[in-house]
């Protein structure tokens, strides 16, 4: 009983300490593991584990096989999970670089780290490529706490972080089939009852997967499963697809669970996102556990197996040329430069679904007495390890090295997705700033997507939007929407992360036309409000221009604007096309220019002839 407690407080911990170092997950709990298991050996008066995962007749917390039952149950419902996030329409989305990473990138790592492994450590090549196939995903979940400090290129961001997403569920596929393939051979004599049985194995994997994904999808719609049952019911529906796929071929219930998340992510349930942050958090319980048990079933004859300089050289042929080779590849005929190319090469964490899957398949095997089985879990644990290692101590140098850290973050994130957030957004898109819209209203974000608007939707309140490596290069915070509470607290919780070079919000009734609560970070003037905004939006749908004769000409706009309803003041545009977020204190521009430009949203000055009308869509 204490050692599961401590199990369950230390992975939680873990997770913490993770949290609090954005650091991957993976990193402290690997550690933890080994500490309370093989190293803890060394340290014990009789030579025991302080945490025994299997019992071995004095003490331990499964019995028998039960460790690599409960392993399979969770790795089952964490590969479902995975499958659930892979969308056809994003893959389409991401581009051809991503596409090919997660197509040639993965084709290279197979072969590539399958032929380093059977020369340098004379792997049967069964063995071989089964280590290469766990080795092809990285994961968000070792991506994100790396990238999420880095100020990178919008595109260098992207094509990381969507790699990390979609080649979850596909590496974990492919090590899946590879394992399946081994498990229907003895020995290197494939017979075609051996095919046959793979044949089965795919049959039954992928027909329980499809078939139970469209049986709970019904359920689903058809309102057959009250709101308050659907997460459970879905996770016994994943187990009974797992050991029902399992019962008819054996070793196919991964494949099926995979192939269930993969069908019912791809779609249009009602209910998706509740069920996806339901598997989400039954994850991290399911991981902080998992890992530390996996760590602390390793020996210490299995780190002796790779301690030797065999380990080194096939993992720097891995990191070193392997993932670079994979990248420019992909990336071959690209829009992304050399160093960019050179810094997605570098960042290669492998994650969560490597080390799970390699614990579970190497127990399995080695079980069954497969040549160099020994040899699968510490390999991808020393991968997993060594990579999150490597990319969390110098990611955030080598890009500096390679010139893709931005030194300044000057892209805008505006929290609403309204008519006049996305009237300002095209704006802003027009002058080649990278702009965000960020709204819970999922009607106002596909209105912005349609007129080409970067737009997600997100609750402000949870803890996503800094966990969107996308947003590593906004600098600016704009809070417009009609709640002044949550623009006070948007600009609370994000100034931090999102606002480094300025931070503002609409004022709310009690602070307009009082000098007194006019607050520095007020966004316009102290005579615009939402309400204001929407109405000159709805009657003069457009952005101009006009051309400022110095100081006191900005003034006297300013004050007409102040009398006039239906024009909002919104940027002042500098000589070299530089965007200044005009506030409510519109005397902080002391040195306005001949030549600087006014932007304002609404109706055209009177005085103003030469205005230019932004042509906006609606």
């Amino acid at each position: 009983m204490i050692e599961l407690a401590g199990i369950v407080i230390l992975g939680i911990i873990a997770q913490w300490v993770a949290w609090r170092l954005k650091l991957p997950a993976i990193l402290p709990l690997i550690l933890i593991g080994l500490l309370v298991g093989p190293v803890s050996t060394l340290l014990s008066e009789d030579g025991s584990k302080l945490i025994e995962p299997i019992w071995n007749g004095k003490k331990g917390l499964f019995p028998g096989e039960s460790l690599y039952y409960f392993v399979s149950l969770a790795i089952s419902i964490i590969l479902f999970e995975g499958g659930l996030t892979l969308k056809r329409s994003e893959v389409s989305e991401v581009g051809p670089v991503i596409t090919k990473l997660i197509t040639v990138g993965s084709v290279v790592t197979f072969f590539g780290a399958g032929l380093a492994a059977h020369y340098i450590f004379g792997l049967t090549w069964q063995m071989s490529f089964l280590f290469s196939s766990l080795i092809i995903v990285t994961g968000p979940t070792v991506i994100t706490p790396i990238l999420r400090n880095i100020p990178l290129k919008k595109d260098v961001s992207a094509v990381l972080k969507w790699e990390g997403i979609l080649i979850d569920p596909i590496g974990a596929l492919v090590a899946v089939l590879v394992f399946e393939f081994i498990s229907v051979g003895e020995g290197e004599a494939y017979t075609m009852t051996a095919l046959i049985e793979f044949g089965k194995i795919l049959l039954f994997g992928f027909t329980f997967g499809f078939t139970f994904a469209h049986g709970l999808a019904f359920a689903i719609k058809k309102n057959l499963i009250p709101h308050y049952l659907l997460n459970v019911v879905s996770l016994s529906v994943v187990l009974l697809v797992f050991v029902e796929s399992d019962i008819f071929a054996h070793e196919s219930g991964l494949l099926a669970v995979v192939v269930m998340g993969m069908v019912l992510g791809n779609m249009n349930l009602p209910n998706i996102k509740e069920l996806l942050y339901f598997k989400e958090s039954l994850s991290v319980l399911l991981i902080s556990i998992l890992f530390i048990l996996l760590a602390a079933n390793i020996n210490m004859t299995d780190l002796e197996l790779i301690y030797n300089w065999n380990t080194v050289i096939l993992f720097l042929i891995i990191v070193f040329l392997v993932r670079p080779l994979g990248v420019f590849l992909s990336a071959w005929g690209s829009n992304l430069k050399f160093n960019e190319k050179l810094f997605i090469g570098w960042v290669g964490p492998r994650g969560i679904v490597a080390a799970g899957i390699a614990s579970l398949f190497g127990s399995k095997l080695m079980l069954r007495g497969e040549t160099d089985a020994e040899y699968i879990t510490p390999l991808v644990f020393m991968i997993v390890l060594g990579t999150v290692l490597l990319n969390a101590t110098t990611a955030r140098l080598f890009s500096k090295a390679v010139g893709v850290f931005l030194t300044k973050s000057d892209g805008i994130a505006i929290i609403g997705a309204s008519k006049v957030s996305r009237l300002i957004g095209h704006y802003l898109k027009k002058n080649n700033r990278h702009v965000v819209l960020i709204d819970n209203n999922e009607a106002n974000i596909n209105k912005a997507k349609k007129i080409g608007l970067e737009a997600f939707t997100a609750n402000i309140y949870s803890d996503t939007l800094t966990d969107n490596i996308e947003l590593n290069d906004v600098g600016y915070l704009m809070a417009l929407t009609g709640n002044s509470d949550i623009n006070k607290f948007a600009i609370k919780k994000f100034e931090k992360e999102f606002g480094e070079n300025g931070s503002f919000r609409l004022l709310d009734s009690d602070e307009m036309n009082d000098p007194d609560k006019n607050p520095e970070e007020g966004l316009f003037s102290q005579t615009d409000d939402f309400i204001k905004l929407m109405e000159a939006a709805r009657r003069y749908p457009a952005i101009h221009e006009i051309t400022l004769n110095g100081q006191e000409h900005y003034r006297d706009l300013i004050k007409i604007a102040g009398d006039d309803n239906d024009i909002i003041p919104i940027f002042l545009k500098t000589h070299d096309g530089e965007l200044k977020i005009i506030s409510s204190n519109s005397d902080h521009f002391k040195q306005v220019k001949k030549g600087y430009k006014l932007v304002y949203l609404g109706k055209m000055f009177d005085i103003d002839e030469s205005a230019l009308k932004a042509e906006v869509q609606q």
